[in-house]
């Protein structure tokens, strides 16, 4: 019942709140970006939802587009800005994403939304995690985030996916909390973000 009547008001309800709360800092920190990066302070991405469909993201931009002799871009961590590093720390760069919850797109809690180019490495039981609309944070985050591989992210996903509930939900969002103020979890190496997927780990 939570799944099919309370979760979608819940969302919406809970991100027109949050946007009208963070939007007297959001505007600073954002020309912030620009002033730092020389670039869109967004970071606009396509990425994958609900039943696989395509969706455009929307979050804080954390890294320039600094490109090698070759044109290739620079590694992640020679990207980072210096505003950026704190924005992934605290999680604040996500915030842009209550605009896509409020579109549909995502749910404030579920799996990762993740690159399109992945859709047909998924195995079949793993491609259950598109059921749901996916989520600013999830179970993978709170159990590991880019601490873990893909294949455990994506079991965990499954198994939110198998097991919503208002109890669980709740469970997740003040467990994020908790990290994001311990910054516990936030990359799995020296590296900014998980590497590549390529089907296998």
């Amino acid at each position: 019942m939570y799944k099919r009547f309370f979760k979608r008001p819940a969302d919406i309800v809970i991100s027109v709140t949050g946007l009208l709360i963070t939007l007297p800092f959001l505007v600073p920190l954002l020309l912030l970006i620009y002033w730092e990066t020389k670039e869109n302070p967004f970071f606009i991405q396509k990425r994958t939802g609900l039943n696989g469909q395509i969706f455009t993201l929307f979050k804080m931009r954390t890294m320039t587009n600094t490109r090698d002799s070759e044109g290739n871009l620079l590694p992640d961590k020679d990207r980072i800005t210096r505003w950026g590093k704190f924005l992934r720390e605290t999680s604040i760069d996500e915030i842009p994403q209550l605009i896509n919850v409020l579109k549909g797109d995502m749910s404030l809690i579920g799996p990762r939304p993740l690159l399109p180019e992945y859709l047909p490495l998924y195995s079949d039981f793993h491609r259950r995690r598109h059921l749901v609309r996916p989520g600013i944070t999830g179970w993978a985050q709170i159990n590991g985030r880019n601490s873990i591989t893909w294949q455990q992210k994506f079991d965990l996903d499954v198994w939110y996916v198998e097991h919503i509930s208002l109890k669980t939900d709740v469970r997740i969002f003040l467990q994020t909390l908790e990290k994001i103020f311990e910054k516990a979890d936030i990359n799995r190496s020296e590296g900014v973000t998980m590497p590549f997927f390529d089907g296998t780990n």
